[in-house]
């Protein structure tokens, strides 16, 4: 399943299977939460996948986060 989320005034697909046990507005919304944390107090690195994300894998309680460059990509724990 794919749903956009409004990060930094872009639009970024976020995916994951329907098997989650989490509710959907429950995981975007720690999704998003985290996000904006870690932009603002986030180290360099992660700084750096969060200004060419392209998209968001949610596997778990984990999110994938793809960026422009595969090296820059990382996963973030969402509990």
């Amino acid at each position: 399943m794919r749903i956009l989320i409004n990060f930094q005034n872009s639009l970024v697909p976020v995916y994951f299977n329907i098997d989650n046990k989490q509710p959907i507005q429950r995981t975007l919304k720690l999704l998003t939460s985290a996000l904006e944390n870690k932009f603002r107090n986030g180290k360099q690195a992660l700084q750096k996948c969060l200004n060419s994300l392209i998209s968001i894998e949610i596997e778990g309680s984990e999110a994938i986060l793809h960026s422009k460059s595969e090296f820059d990509s990382l996963a973030l724990s969402l509990y």
